[in-house]
């Protein structure tokens, strides 16, 4: 059942996106080659905890740390550790954190250094597509027009949309309904309504679609071990129109990038 959300709810929900989105923000001065992700991890748990925040996957299923930290190959829910990050990475941090009752829930794919231009081009279709998907979070839109405006933009270029995993409806819990897949068909699913906030996600791999679940419970994987990229943002619709509740002003900042891609999106409500 999908938990519409009130105007005071989403104020509330963007404070926790956007505290998301400065952790990210504080991360990306310091990701480089040569430190391990663990230290990006204890990074973000004490920033977190400093805003008067819970780190929201810290113990969420049994899930042992505060980010899910998935380099090249890991498509999502790498666990950090003490591998040293290597010049030509990329690097998917996905954090989420509790606050004032509310979950924010965010991701973004980072290049360490010089990466390969095949693979800073699949980072940028990904991005683009997270974005044609947002623009379909209209009312009266349905939750496949979002689906299948990812899909058709990163399948073109001949790239695997990840179909084992989605997006989701957010709130006081991580995981509300509806499902938003990165695939589907225009026109299907729930019909988008006033009060609706979703994590999209796109999941997209440099090859093949197929992914591999380890034994772990939490790491999943590539089939061909190519990399993979990850860009979640969290949105709500007001007025009829998509509304983004994280940004990547912070992540932008700290890495010189200019861009206007989330203009359309803002709202000061």
């Amino acid at each position: 059942m999908i938990q519409l959300k009130t105007i005071e709810e989403l104020r509330l929900m963007k404070e926790s996106a956007h505290l998301v989105s400065k952790t990210l923000g504080m991360l990306a001065k310091e990701i480089k080659p040569g430190i391990n992700t663990l230290y990006l991890d204890k990074l973000a748990h004490d920033f977190i905890k400093d805003h008067g925040a819970e780190p929201a996957f810290l113990g969420y299923g049994g899930f042992p740390n505060s980010l899910c930290i998935s380099p090249n190959d890991q498509v999502v829910h790498g666990f950090p550790n003490n591998d040293i990050i290597q010049e030509g990475d990329v690097l998917s941090v996905d954090c989420g954190v509790i606050l004032n009752g509310f979950v924010g829930d965010h991701a973004y794919t980072f290049e360490i250094g010089e990466v390969k231009p095949e693979v800073k081009k699949l980072l940028q279709v990904t991005k683009e597509s997270l974005y044609k998907g947002i623009a379909q979070c209209m009312r009266g839109k349905r939750i496949g027009d979002i689906s299948h405006a990812i899909q058709s933009h990163c399948e073109k270029e001949g790239y695997g949309v990840v179909k084992e995993l989605v997006g989701h409806g957010l709130g006081r819990k991580m995981h509300e309904d509806p499902q938003v897949p990165n695939y589907g068909r225009q026109g299907s699913g729930k019909v988008i309504k006033d009060g609706l906030a979703i994590a999209i996600e796109p999941m997209v791999n440099l090859g093949t679609e197929k992914v591999k679940f380890h034994n772990d419970g939490w790491t999943v994987t590539t089939l061909d071990n190519l990399p993979s990229a990850h860009f979640e943002h969290d949105v709500a619709v007001i007025n009829g129109k998509p509304v983004l509740l994280s940004t990547f002003k912070y992540v932008y900042e700290a890495l010189g990038i200019v861009s206007d891609e989330e203009k359309p999106f803002q709202l000061d409500f």
